[in-house]
């Protein structure tokens, strides 16, 4: 391998920045300012929903995305704070600030340096496959649950009333209790400013084309519509002298770039972060995992998920020495990203440019912004990600699937964000673990007129009292292979004319230690008992290492290319089993 193919390999930038052009400049720039205008109110909602400073929202946002610049692979994704990381974030900080005498922002940039750490080292050990272990449904449930949690958890600054709490009960019972003290103008805001969003995603678009704007303008300002909330409510604010009246406000926020911090390195706080730091990771790792390969599909570009775990990394690690919290990739912000014509990663420096300038520059003019709008855009944003659809449809295609969806849904919203999802994989792992301890046997015959063999239970076969054909359609490993030895004795007790046992094995992609074990016992079995054990269809993987132990010398039976030339060769007809594969089988279901 030579040094620049190495080096590009964690350094992605030098294989796209080596014909950067002009025209991706430009359209690089056009995305950026899309997407600097939408990130700048997402990104002081996120800092408020992770229970931190506004201004923590754009310094997140601004060296975590030049960071994943040079060390990520995906061309579109656009990374920064995030709506389930952030309630994530402000759970575990929560009560890891009521256990350990350290402050609150300090503990948020020990998580993301931490963060940072899981990922970087999980991406030079190329463990991408973990997220492998994650399965969809769950991840489906926990993102519905927490959509439905930090949607509820806004509440409490839509109607102007003090609520805490990080589960589904302990929220809304605080909610109700103080529901008498809503402040009605905050609540006007509030309501306004999410029935305008939710207008904005569907309505202004066309109803500016229909006024003669163009297509891409309309898109423009469509995409801005949370900037024209944020502008209109302010100005509302500020103009009527609202916060004297009890709206809640922004307030000051300091003019500058991200500052250099420092994160708590102390054993005592680390011990106390490192699994919800995992848990962040992994959950974080999906999400942008999942979007960047969905984007990349688009263009045919190729993603590397190992480089995408230190690129992650570092950008989590560039964010607990700016003054931000735990970041990953967005969904919503990368859709725009790629929508708006981003070809490379430099689209996202450049995002991080302008928002930089906003730090330095603008934040003033937010100093009379209701936190009633950035809840009405964390409102608008997280319902978008609360899939109904996935229950229904697990519920018809998998009763397992669906108690691990629910069993997360239920326990996120009522526990919790980290014991939900934990519980979940866990879950679905135990759920895997059990359907494999039980793999489906299926006792097989030769179809009439071919050489295939199927289920006896399923087609019209010939069989021969002889001969016991099954096939195995699955790996043997350490929690399966007991199940097949009874499986197999059970079926052979009461068969007196049984002379051959033939294990078709064209679904077993491996034999592990234990399993070769139980398939030495079985053959030695079957042998007290006068039966001949062979095996058919084993793929070569598996043959080579069956060949390194002595099983293959000890087998009673052979082993054979094909579950027919297995079945002929034992049956005591072999001319008969010929003369019916030869048969015409066009009035028979072959397959």
């Amino acid at each position: 391998m030579s040094h620049k193919v190495t080096w590009s390999r964690f350094f992605p930038i030098l294989e796209w920045g080596s014909t950067y052009s002009g025209a991706a400049a430009l359209n690089d720039l056009t995305a950026a300012v899309i997407v600097t205008i939408m990130l700048i109110p997402q990104s002081l909602a996120y800092a408020m929903l992770a229970g931190l400073p506004p201004e923590a929202g754009l310094y997140a946002s601004i060296v975590p995305i030049l960071l994943y610049s040079l060390f990520g692979t995906s061309r579109s994704l656009a990374v920064g704070p995030v709506a389930v990381v952030s309630l994530m974030t402000a759970a575990t900080l929560a009560e890891v600030t009521q256990a350990i005498d350290v402050g609150y922002a300090t503990a948020a940039l020990s998580l993301a340096g931490m963060s940072g750490a899981i990922l970087l080292t999980m991406g030079l050990l190329r463990l991408g496959f973990v997220a492998n272990f994650l399965s969809h449904p769950v991840i489906s449930g926990f993102i519905t649950a927490s959509g439905i949690l930090i949607a509820v958890s806004q509440l409490k600054h839509v109607l102007g009333v003090e609520a805490h709490g990080h589960t589904l009960p302990d929220i809304a019972g605080a909610i109700f209790a103080h529901v008498t003290q809503t402040n009605l103008l905050t609540l006007a805001i509030g309501a306004g400013a999410i029935v305008f969003l939710f207008w904005v995603r569907t309505g202004l678009r066309p109803t500016l084309i229909r006024l003669g704007l163009r297509p891409g303008a309309a898109d423009f300002i469509a995409k801005a519509g949370p900037v024209l909330a944020v502008v209109t409510t302010t100005l509302c604010v500020w103009g009527f002298d609202l916060d004297h009246a009890g709206v809640q406000i922004v307030g000051a926020v300091p003019q500058s770039l991200p500052p250099f911090t420092l994160p708590d390195v102390s054993f005592e706080l680390l011990a106390a972060l490192f699994v919800p730091a995992a848990l962040i990771s992994i959950i974080g790792f999906v999400e942008s995992i999942s979007v960047a390969q969905t984007l990349a599909t688009k263009k045919r570009q190729r993603i590397d998920p190992d480089q995408e775990l230190i690129g992650l990394g570092a950008a989590n690690l560039g964010a607990s020495l700016t003054g931000g919290f735990p970041v990953t990739g967005g969904f919503s912000r990368s859709v725009v990203n790629f929508d708006a014509g981003a070809q490379t990663p430099a689209a996202g420096a450049y995002t991080a440019i302008g928002l930089a300038v906003a730090a330095l520059f603008l934040t003033p003019l937010i100093f009379f912004l209701p936190k009633a709008t950035l809840a009405a855009t964390i409102i608008v944003a997280v319902l978008s990600l609360v899939d109904i659809k996935t229950l229904r449809h697990s519920w018809t295609y998998s009763k397992r699937d669906f108690g691990a969806v629910a069993v997360t849904v239920l326990l996120t919203l009522g526990l919790g964000v980290e014991l939900g999802v934990t519980a979940g994989v866990l879950l679905s792992l135990l759920l895997f673990l059990y359907d494999t301890s039980r793999p489906h046997v299926a006792e097989v015959g030769l179809v009439r007129g071919t050489e295939h063999f199927r289920n006896i239970l399923r087609h019209e076969v010939v069989t021969d009292p002889t001969v016991l054909s099954l096939r195995i359609d699955q790996s043997l490993y350490f929690a399966n292979a007991r199940f097949l030895e009874n499986y197999i004795y059970d079926r052979i007790i009461d068969d007196n004319d049984l002379k051959h046992v033939i294990l078709m094995c064209s679904a077993v992609n491996e034999i592990d230690l234990s399993a070769l074990e139980t398939l030495e016992l079985i053959n030695i079995r079957l042998k007290e008992l006068g039966i001949v054990l062979s095996l058919s269809e084993v793929k070569g993987p598996v043959m080579d290492r069956l060949r390194r132990g002595s099983f293959l010398d000890h087998l009673t039976g052979h082993v054979y290319l094909s579950q027919f030339a297995a079945f002929r060769s034992v049956t005591s007809q072999p001319d008969t089993v010929s003369a019916l594969a030869a048969q015409d089988c066009a009035n028979v279901f072959c397959r």
